[in-house]
């Protein structure tokens, strides 16, 4: 990947995606986005494809996904866009996605695992795990595992797992993954989740980036999308995200904006090297040992090895 001149100092909070991959060549490198045809994820993958990059969108609703993957060809003047059926809640579905793109692809240079359900009623998917977790980290997982092949063969990989700062709510609870021996609570399901990614991101790093594979978390920002579907209008309300006339609170980022540090994260120069970490606004995160305030930066408990490798052989047993 060629890189632009910038700097980590020269983004920040409103660095939008196209500033973020701006002078950056991806020609001849192909790139997943899952959830890439609403949100961050459609404004991830537009960035990828006007960089020069082939894109393959990795969606639940194929139908969509073609539609408008035809739409970002007809805007780029080109057809390097495509989809893929993927519904990350069922473990046979992604590894049938995983065997799809094989078939299509000899290689794969960034994996952008961006797709997400959030704050939902009590579900399991459809092998029995609880929702969020079997969807957000562990249909994830096993749509790495499935791409290993190709993304081992490109000369330098990159993957970005999509955190958040939810990931603040609670750790990964080991010993009850699936909420069997604690009530469930919505907030706290999401946490575990959105913790797992980012101990996903590491324990990819611990054990490929000898091979050529780095991996990053992400906490996009705050943005309103079709993620808080499951919430009730009084709740977006109550915790100020949106005021009774329905105006999004000043402080949130465009879908544009956050996308940039998926992107940057996927493509900058100056990251090589510096794998594991989790990202916030086109930087390095500060990792706190205790709840911050501010709600910036990352918990230890979210970039600890000895997590990572725990939930790494826990999805291990649970998913092969």
């Amino acid at each position: 990947m060629s890189s632009n001149s910038a700097t980590k100092e020269d983004f920040g909070y409103r660095t939008t995606a196209a500033q973020a991959i701006a002078g950056i060549d991806l020609t001849g490198k192909h790139a997943i986005v899952t959830g890439g045809y609403s949100g961050i994820g459609l404004e991830t993958v537009k960035a990828l494809a006007a960089a020069g990059a082939s894109v393959t969108l990795a969606c639940r609703d194929y139908e969509r996904a073609l539609e408008t993957a035809s739409a970002i060809n007809t805007e780029i003047g080109s057809e390097r866009v495509d989809a893929l059926a993927l519904s990350l809640d069922s473990q046979a579905a992604v590894k049938q996605a995983a065997t799809t793109y094989l078939s299509r692809h000899d290689t794969l240079d960034i994996l952008i695992n961006n797709a997400a359900v959030m704050a939902c009623p009590y579900g399991k998917t459809q092998e029995g795990f609880e929702l969020q977790f079997g969807t957000n980290h562990l249909g994830h997982f096993t749509f790495f595992k499935g791409l290993l092949p190709a993304l081992l063969k490109a000369d330098y990989a990159r993957v970005v797992c999509l955190s958040s700062t939810g990931h603040f709510l609670s750790p990964v609870v080991f010993d009850d993954i699936g909420f069997e021996h604690r009530d469930y609570e919505p907030w706290s399901s999401y946490g575990q989740a959105k913790t797992a990614n980012a101990l996903m991101a590491l324990g990819i790093q611990q054990r490929y980036a000898a091979q050529g594979i780095e991996a990053f978390a992400v906490h996009p920002g705050g943005i309103m999308t079709t993620l808080q579907r499951h919430m009730t209008k009084e709740d977006i309300q109550s915790r100020g995200w949106v005021d009774e006339q329905g105006n999004v609170n000043e402080l949130f980022k465009t879908t544009q904006q956050g996308a940039s540090t998926s992107t940057w994260a996927a493509t900058s120069e100056y990251l090589q090297g510096k794998g594991g970490q989790y990202l916030e606004d086109c930087s390095e995160a500060v990792v706190h040992d205790t709840l911050p305030a501010s709600r910036n930066g990352v918990m230890s408990y979210a970039v600890s090895g000895d997590n990572a490798n725990t939930l790494w052989d826990l999805s291990e047993a649970l998913v092969g």
